[in-house]
């Protein structure tokens, strides 16, 4: 099974971090002042930048406007990508109300999808279909992304019809660990398991020494 790398969410975290610093007005930046914006130290930075064919200048530091762009082809941001969500409660809800500030980075939810008819024909940011249609759906706007938000007992289910349709990479909400072939890019998100882990290191750090 294939996870996100560590070092890609600290890149994803640098391009924030750049684009807060070109809004102050900067031009350039230094690694020392990246890492420190973004909770990391320099030399991380410049490992991070170096895995990726990143260099910046020892004196001059990094000029910000081509550190995005670079960052950009690197995360095909000049690229359309499709996406589809399965499940349609509160959080494939939430999300796809969020659909407007993913199109800024080239990146569509181009469909939603329930079981329940109640949810079927409405538009919650998105248009939401039947089950039944989403194989068209997938093939029509060469889908290779899809974010699953639904009960966990028929999460695998939902996952192995859209591994068999060609999705490549799954950004999973359901409270299960889904079982995929190695090649298949997912990311499991448990909400609760976060929490209690945020509370978990809460609880520690109050223990007298």
């Amino acid at each position: 099974m294939i996870f996100i790398r560590k070092n890609i969410k600290r890149l994803l975290q640098y391009k924030l971090c750049l684009l807060r610093f070109r809004d102050l007005g900067f031009e350039k930046v230094y690694s020392y002042n990246l890492g420190d914006a973004a909770g990391v130290n320099a030399t991380q930075v410049r490992k991070d930048f170096s895995e990726f064919g990143i260099k910046g200048n020892k004196k001059g530091g990094y000029e910000i406007d081509n550190l995005l762009l670079k960052l950009n082809e690197l995360f095909g941001e000049d690229r359309i990508k499709n996406v589809i969500i399965v499940g349609m409660g509160n959080i494939g809800r939430a999300l796809a109300q969020y659909n407007p500030r993913f199109s800024k980075k080239n990146l569509h939810i181009v469909a939603g999808f329930d079981i329940d008819p109640s949810k079927q024909n409405k538009s919650y940011g998105i248009q939401v279909f039947p089950l039944s249609e989403m194989v068209e759906i997938i093939n029509k706007n060469e889908v290779t992304t899809a974010i699953i938000a639904v009960p966990e007992q028929v999460a695998q289910d939902v996952c192995n019809t859209l591994l068999v349709n060609g999705i490549k990479g799954i950004l999973n909400f359901s409270p299960v660990i889904l079982k995929v072939p190695e090649e298949i890019i997912i990311n499991n998100i448990n909400l609760s398991s976060e929490i209690e882990s945020i509370l978990y290191n809460i609880r520690s750090s109050e223990v007298p020494m």
